[in-house]
């Protein structure tokens, strides 16, 4: 019996990989850049099931023509990349990863606090670049404290449950902002659940984690901008199209606010003459938050897995449209 064939659009971790190539008939994309979408639009005419990644597009134009695709089995925890509602309409079943990488992501949004309050890339600059001519001055590079500061966490999901932990061992005040009401965060950590607009204008730092859906674009606008303090930092690495660059630009630049940790931008890669690039209170990182050795591995591992489970006629671990059922109920085809 023929192995199922799946296309990668990227070469995974070997501990996933390995698995994929035991297990299927797979064509792996080998190059660093993502393949264009001419590429994956050819190379899925004769899949069983496709392995994207969260820039591939995975939309009505892919399934129109993979006639024979069973299953998307994405490595990233969001899938906004891929039009689900069409894929369960077709029968199409998509996974992703989720959980593994929260604790990693979480360790990433406390990097990013860390150095743009305590002025890290700005004092390792001025160290690369001859700058420091005084051994010791009152003033040199003087940032903001964080242990016994007000952090607002924007969604208090998984990911900001775990930065909200971190908070909890700074002796940190915790405010958070979720549709939902979590009281686990209120009862184990202390925490309090607030409005928006309140959670901007008393927090010293404000540290997003929802995500990227109608309701959220542009949450963090020009209005919501002007709400916090002068002396407060904003910390992205859910979803860049959250925060309204542009006003964001316009905040730093003039002052209303203090500074930022970006790990996403709404375009990526972002281009290198994006003027918050220019800006010294600004820290940005290339979409790296859950980019551990630990992490990468294991969220390959969960693709392999989702991919297993499906053609072994089980429910994948991880499966994101579970009406897709009702479509295509599952049976063994490995």
């Amino acid at each position: 019996m023929a192995k199922p064939k799946v296309y990668v659009t990227r070469e995974l971790p070997e501990r996933g990989l390995k698995i994929i190539r035991e297990r299927f008939d797979a064509e792996v994309w080998s190059k660093y850049h993502p393949p264009p979408k001419k590429v994956i639009l050819e190379k899925v005419r004769n899949v069983d099931a496709l392995a994207p990644l969260l820039s591939d597009k995975i939309d009505a134009e892919v399934f129109d023509t993979a006639p024979k695709l069973k299953i998307v089995a994405q490595m990233a925890v969001g899938f906004d990349n891929i039009d689900v509602q069409e894929a369960t309409k077709r029968g199409i079943y998509v996974t992703n990863t989720p959980e593994v990488l929260t604790e990693t992501t979480a360790d990433f949004a406390w990097a990013l606090l860390m150095a743009v309050a305590r002025r890290v890339v700005e004092a390792d600059k001025y160290v690369r670049t001859g700058q420091w001519k005084v051994s010791w001055h009152p003033s040199m590079l003087q940032g903001r404290d964080v242990y016994g500061a007000t952090i607002g966490i924007v969604g208090a999901g998984r990911i900001g449950f775990a930065v909200a932990r971190r908070a909890k061992g700074f002796d940190m005040k915790i405010l958070f902002y979720d549709v939902i009401p979590r009281p686990e965060m209120e009862k184990e950590l202390g925490a309090k659940r607030v409005d928006l607009d309140t959670l901007l204008r008393e927090s010293d730092f404000v540290s997003i984690h929802v995500p990227l859906i109608k309701e959220t674009y542009h949450m963090i606008n020009a209005e919501r901008l002007k709400l916090m303090k002068k002396t407060a930092y904003l910390i992205n690495n859910s979803r860049g199209p959250v925060v309204d660059e542009k006003a964001l630009y316009e905040a730093l630049k003039e002052g209303k606010i203090a500074g930022a940790g970006l790990d996403v931008f709404e375009q990526e890669p972002t281009p290198v003459a994006n003027p918050l690039l220019r800006l010294d209170n600004v820290v940005a990182a290339p979409h790296i938050s859950s980019a551990s050795y630990e992490t990468r591995s294991k969220m390959a591992e969960m693709v392999a897995e989702n991919l297993v489970a499906f053609f072994d006629g089980r429910k994948p671990p991880n499966l994101v449209n579970s009406g897709v059922m009702k479509v295509r109920p599952l049976s063994k085809q490995l």
